[in-house]
């Protein structure tokens, strides 16, 4: 079922498994080193992230879910892309639990993930998430962007803190 077979696509299979399998065992770090140093990601509740800020928020997710848990289903890859189908169960900051179903396409340069594009029906997720107000509103443009606009800005405050902790002399 593989989409070719090579050093190359065994390698970018292994990845994606190494990357889910840290993700569940909520290990930040190992899905950030996953990524090319100006890799690209996009999903409906972050919208586009470049560079370390795909790392930045892999390690502020994995370290507030308490109870985060991620399966594979699914994963294949060839010599330049590959394709994985991932659930997570999770309870949402709301209180409110979640199921997400995911599918995800990636492009691999030089061993690393170079783009990572995560699909899901965000009306699904922010019915199960935010509640009414996602059953009524989870459809519109206007509540995406205000989940992207706090989402962003959740991360931005992440960023400056870890940057902060890691200019800090060690003690």
């Amino acid at each position: 079922m593989g989409l070719t077979t090579g050093v190359s696509a065994e390698r970018n299979r292994a990845l994606i498994k190494r990357f889910y399998d840290a993700f569940d065992r909520h290990d930040g770090d190992t899905m950030a080193e996953c990524y090319a140093p100006d890799a690209r990601f996009s999903d409906p509740a972050f919208g586009e992230l470049r560079g370390r800020e795909i790392g930045g928020m892999w390690r502020m997710l994995t370290g507030r879910s308490e109870d985060l848990d991620v399966e594979l289903p699914e994963h294949d890859a060839g010599e330049t892309t590959g394709t994985a189908h991932w659930i997570a169960r999770y309870t949402f900051s709301t209180g409110r639990p979640v199921v997400n179903d995911i599918q995800a396409r990636f492009r691999f340069e030089n061993g690393l993930i170079a783009e990572h594009d995560d699909d899901f029906s965000f009306h699904r997720w922010s019915r199960q998430a935010l509640g009414l107000p996602g059953l009524l509103l989870g459809w519109t443009p206007l509540l995406q962007g205000k989940v992207q606009k706090q989402a962003r800005g959740q991360l931005d405050d992440f960023l400056a803190e870890d940057a902060s902790a890691q200019d800090a002399p060690a003690s």
